[in-house]
């Protein structure tokens, strides 16, 4: 695994996704170190000392492929003080700290993979979804939810990678009003949140699945509990829990 660096960065681009939702590319001064897909990185506002310490930073997965080691993004909705000061103090330009890579939240081996994201919990797959070669043998079940449609961000990508990959099953969660048009073929909708009953009849072979959860504390809870009632492995059952 690399060594953890700390880089500067120029935020490149915000965009904006309603309800306080947001995605930021950032340029670093030089190409980020290698990482692997569902890492994470520490992000600081304020301006980082080499004599003195780390400022005060939060945790972000990168939700940008390996590959583009120019470009790196993350995805994250306001909840709390530091959310909310990068809410009101980034800006297309500004510069910023990040350390990476972090974490082993990492999806190894061949086997099948049941995919558990909520909200912005998503971008710790996306880097994953977008690596899968176009024929493979594992099953990949993806269950993605969201207060709205609107809110479903990373959709395209999503439905990209399951055009691409025939072994992508997709089950979208959604809390309000589905807006369902133009869905392809694998691809499921139901109403609610993130539910292991609503997404355990894509589960071909659950002994022999790895899950994986990412999303709000509740659901990590929840869906852990849930997996562990119907006797599915402590050792299958991967969580994100790195807030």
């Amino acid at each position: 695994m690399a060594a953890a660096q700390k880089i500067v960065c120029v935020v490149d681009r915000i965009v904006d996704h309603g309800e306080r939702v947001y995605t930021v590319t950032l340029s670093p001064e030089r190409p980020a170190p290698r990482f692997r897909a569902g890492q994470f990185l520490h992000l600081a506002l304020d301006p980082y000392d080499p004599t003195g310490f780390w400022p005060d930073s939060r945790v972000f997965s990168i939700a940008s492929s390996p590959e583009s080691r120019d470009a790196i993004r993350i995805t994250y909705a306001v909840h709390g003080r530091f959310t909310a000061r990068m809410e009101r103090e980034m800006a297309e330009g500004r510069r910023v700290w990040v350390k990476m890579p972090y974490g082993d939240f990492v999806i190894e081996g061949a086997g099948d993979v049941v995919l558990l994201a909520g909200g912005t919990g998503i971008s710790a797959f996306t880097a994953f979804l977008e690596a899968l070669p176009d024929r493979q043998e594992r099953s990949c079940v993806l269950a993605y939810g969201a207060r709205t449609t609107p809110l479903l961000i990373y959709r395209e990508l999503v439905e990209r990678c399951a055009a691409r990959v025939p072994s992508i099953e997709v089950t979208y969660f959604v809390e309000g009003q589905a807006e369902t048009a133009g869905s392809p073929h694998r691809v499921r909708w139901q109403s609610g949140r993130v539910s292991v009953d609503g997404v355990w009849p894509q589960v071909r072979r659950p002994r022999e699945s790895d899950f994986y959860i990412s999303g709000p504390p509740s659901m990590l809870h929840a869906l852990g509990a849930d997996l562990r009632a119907r006797n599915i492995s402590p050792e299958a059952i991967h969580i994100d829990a790195w807030e």
